[in-house]
């Protein structure tokens, strides 16, 4: 099954996999978010019910995703290029695509203060 796993992590976290991938040692495959407001901001719900709509599917159309989630084109428009430039979803020939099967969530919530 191909899976990603989406999550929080930190230039630290990043350099360690990579040395890790450099030495030979598999590390799955991630999308990392530097940020909980980050994560929040580009992960709303309604992104991931396009998100949802996608896995394990064939490109199709924006259209057809709007079809899919049951919502405006424009509105899914906009979603879908917040998707893209966020390295989540894919483009080929026009069509969008999710390129994983399977999505896996990993990350552990900061204490926020009030302060901020």
């Amino acid at each position: 099954m191909n899976t990603v796993t989406l999550g929080m992590t930190t230039r630290d976290q990043v350099n360690e996999r990579f040395k890790a991938a450099m030495a030979g040692k598999s590390q799955g495959k991630f999308i990392s978010f530097e940020s909980l407001e980050t994560l929040l901001k580009v992960l709303s719900i309604k992104r991931w019910q396009i998100i949802d709509a996608l896995t394990g599917k064939e490109p199709v159309s924006i259209r057809e995703t709007a079809r899919l989630v049951g919502r405006d084109v424009k509105a899914v428009h906009g979603d879908i290029q917040a998707l893209l430039n966020a390295g989540i979803l894919r483009k080929v020939d026009n069509k969008i695509y999710f390129p994983f099967d399977k999505v896996h969530v990993n990350f552990e919530l900061p204490r926020i203060s009030a302060n901020g």
